[in-house]
């Protein structure tokens, strides 16, 4: 197996939750890039170390790995908007990393972050994803509230009927099209955030006129979407690297 380099810590501000890990193939720069963004339901127990095993595959095809921390639920300036605006500002930061390429960045979200992921593509301005990957996204905010509802109460501040405002904004669902490309990865035995939140937004997003795949994988759960072992990762995989324009590696 190829070898890759140490990931380092790059701060993209101020706080010390917002910070990165860029994982880097052991070749010459720059690099098709991906950014991570990982779930956990924007709570504080669950960090970026849970994509340091698809960063490490991502780095070992080539590419350079954007894993993402944020603040989250729990922390100071978590939750509405801190929490969105951390994975803006992580996106921005890319162009002041010479070793990655940014004209073809790929966003991969898994749960709540596949949520984010979709969010970032939303942006009107800075850095926009040109393809986004939700795995097991949280892609509809009302109905996640019907799913965790303290979860979502406490993401965004209280329910679809106290801050509809914030669900409209936040909801990937409220704010198709997106305009990018975009796949859906859930798999058939997810018992934490239904396949049928990424088969109901695939098909909205299907008439706002968005470019959307949904792949549902038989007899794979929540967490194994994010495995890179698994056959959910590497369908994934061999999308970003036909967007990279890359072969596909085994």
């Amino acid at each position: 197996m190829t070898r890759i380099p140490p990931a380092p810590l790059v701060r993209y501000g101020g706080h010390p939750e917002q910070v990165a890990n860029l994982h880097l193939p052991a070749s010459d720069p720059p690099f098709p890039t991906v950014a991570l963004v990982h779930g956990g339901f924007w709570r504080d127990r669950w960090d970026r170390t849970l994509m340091t095993p698809l960063a490490c595959d991502l780095a070992r095809r080539g590419f350079a790995a954007w894993n993402v921390e944020y603040r989250r639920v729990g922390q100071e300036g978590g939750g509405w908007p801190g929490t969105l605006d951390d994975v803006a500002a992580a996106l921005d930061h890319l162009v002041c990393i010479p070793e990655v390429e940014t004209d073809r960045v790929a966003v991969v979200g898994h749960s709540a972050g596949g949520q984010l992921a979709l969010s970032a593509a939303a942006r009107t301005q800075g850095q926009r994803p040109s393809y986004v990957v939700a795995l097991a996204g949280l892609c509809d905010l009302a109905r996640a509230h019907e799913l965790d509802a303290d979860a979502v109460r406490a993401f965004l501040g209280g329910s679809p009927e106290e801050v509809p405002e914030r669900y409209e904004q936040a909801s990937p669902r409220s704010r198709v099209p997106l305009g990018v490309g975009q796949l859906l990865v859930h798999g058939s035995k997810d018992d934490v955030v239904p396949p049928r939140l990424s088969e109901e937004y695939a098909a909205a997003a299907r008439i706002a006129g968005d470019d959307v795949e949904l792949i549902v994988v038989p007899r794979t759960d929540h967490f194994d979407v994010i495995a890179p072992a698994h056959r959910a990762w590497r369908l994934v995989v061999s999308r970003i690297e036909r967007l990279a324009d890359r072969p596909v590696l085994p």
